[in-house]
């Protein structure tokens, strides 16, 4: 049958981007106590277009120009391609299938092998409806997608409160809450995220100016995989292939001596 094709929001850098980001601010959501009660930690993306924001948006600066803690920033550092550094949610990929592509996942069709069922158990009982079929034609649908490409991601998320106490509330998150490696997703993708054992904490640092605070860094590294090249890829889709269960063939006619059901005269085609 033929292969059906559908829409698919592919495994991008992108993605991985915002599992990471929904680690840190929806799965952990650090809470910590202020001067104005217990609040929500701020956390933010920090790219290069980011950091002019930062420094000028009011709404991270107090009245005097400060910046408002605490507040998190997340970015992602450097990306490689790695083929060899494969972990638990990659062992999952199947190796058979087309060169470019892999299975995941092979399901029957109820509905067409239950009418295939039907029909020979009429032919098999002569319309008479009694007896079991044994029929043994199942129709399997097999899903594929392109086959990802491994990269593994770095993560710096940089830690800035302005209490100690605020600090001590925060780190506990990524070191005795979660495991050295876990599982993060976003948009149905799953990857395998490794926080590195070594924090850089310090008690003073500036964004520019003279600003009391404590800070840290938790480097989390992200193994991770693209599948096709999103919009630059015409081949960034589901593939969706039904399994052959019965072939016909119409009725052969051979040129001598064969009748010719459509010619009511009844004569034949020429003898040799």
């Amino acid at each position: 049958m033929p292969n059906k094709e559908s829409p698919q929001h592919p495994s991008t850098l992108e993605n991985i981007d915002t599992a990471v980001f929904r680690l840190v601010d929806e799965v952990l959501g650090p809470y910590v106590n202020t001067n104005n009660g217990r609040e929500k930690v701020k956390v933010i993306w920090y790219a290069s277009e980011r950091a002019f924001q930062i420094k000028n948006n009011k709404d991270l600066r107090d009245g005097v120009g400060k910046l408002k803690l605490p507040i998190i920033t997340v970015a992602r550092n450097s990306v490689s391609k790695d083929d060899n550094f494969k972990g638990s949610v990659q062992s999952e990929f199947l190796g058979h299938g087309h060169e470019d592509r892999i299975q995941i996942k092979r399901v029957i069709q109820q509905d067409k092998t239950q009418n295939f069922t039907n029909a020979d158990f009429k032919r098999e009982t002569d319309g008479t409806q009694h007896g079991i079929s044994t029929s043994k034609k199942v129709v399997y649908e097999t899903i594929t997608i392109p086959r990802p490409v491994y990269v593994s991601c770095m993560f710096e998320v940089f830690i800035r409160t302005e209490y100690q106490q605020q600090m001590n509330d925060i780190l506990p998150l990524f070191m005795t809450e979660r495991k050295r490696n876990f599982l993060i997703e976003n948009d149905g993708y799953r990857y395998e995220a490794f926080v590195e054992p070594d924090f850089g904490v310090n008690n003073s640092g500036n964004l520019g100016q003279d600003e009391r605070m404590f800070t840290a860094k938790v480097r989390i590294k992200v193994l991770g995989y693209i599948t096709g090249n999103a919009h630059n890829d015409e081949d960034s889709f589901i593939q969706r292939e039904e399994s052959i269960v019965e072939v016909k063939i119409s009725r052969e006619r051979v040129i001598v001596g064969d009748s010719k059901p459509w010619d009511k005269s009844g004569e034949n085609f020429r003898d040799l």
